[in-house]
C-alpha cells in the first residue's frame, strides 16, 4: 500500500458537489447571471460517471482513499504498479480514457493477450463498483 496516502478517506459526494459548484460559478460567470441548480444538474449529468471512475482508479491505485469504496480495496494494485506490471498499466490507461470491461476484453482478444490474466485484473479493478448514485436534486 502507498504509505503516503494511508490517512483520511475523502467523501466522493462532497468532492463532486464542490466540483459542481465550481462548474456552476464558471458557467454563471460566462452567462452573466446565476444559473442555479441547472448548472449543478448539468455537471452531474455530464461528469458524474467519469468522476466516479477516476475516484475508483485513484482508490485502488492507492493515490487517494475514498469513503465510498471498501477500505480493503485501497491500494490493492499499488504493488503491481511498483513491479511495473505492463498489462495492468495498459488496462488502467484504457480505463482512464473511458473504456469499459467489454472493450478491454475485446482489445485483449484482438491482441492475443493472456485472457485469464486480463479477467483477473478486471476483477481486481472492479470498475463497475464506480457506478454510484448521484446526488438527487429536486425537479
Amino acid at each position: 500500500m502507498n504509505p503516503l496516502c494511508e490517512g483520511m478517506a475523502y467523501s466522493l459526494y462532497d468532492e463532486a458537489l464542490a466540483e459542481a459548484l465550481r462548474h456552476k460559478w464558471i458557467e454563471s460567470q460566462k452567462q452573466g447571471h446565476d444559473l442555479g441548480d441547472a448548472a449543478l444538474k448539468d455537471w452531474f449529468r455530464r461528469h458524474w460517471l467519469p468522476f466516479c471512475r477516476e475516484c475508483r482508479l485513484q482508490h485502488i491505485e492507492g493515490l487517494r482513499k475514498w469513503q465510498e469504496f471498501a477500505e480493503h480495496e485501497f491500494g490493492q494494485v499499488y504493488q503491481l504498479i511498483l513491479e511495473g506490471d505492463l498489462l495492468l498499466d495498459r488496462i488502467l490507461d484504457r480505463m482512464e480514457h473511458g473504456s469499459d470491461n467489454l472493450e478491454i476484453i475485446n482489445w485483449g482478444l484482438a491482441w492475443g493477450l493472456p485472457m485469464p490474466r486480463v479477467r483477473y485484473l478486471l476483477e481486481l479493478i472492479d470498475i463497475n463498483r464506480a457506478r454510484l448514485e448521484p446526488i438527487a436534486f429536486p425537479n
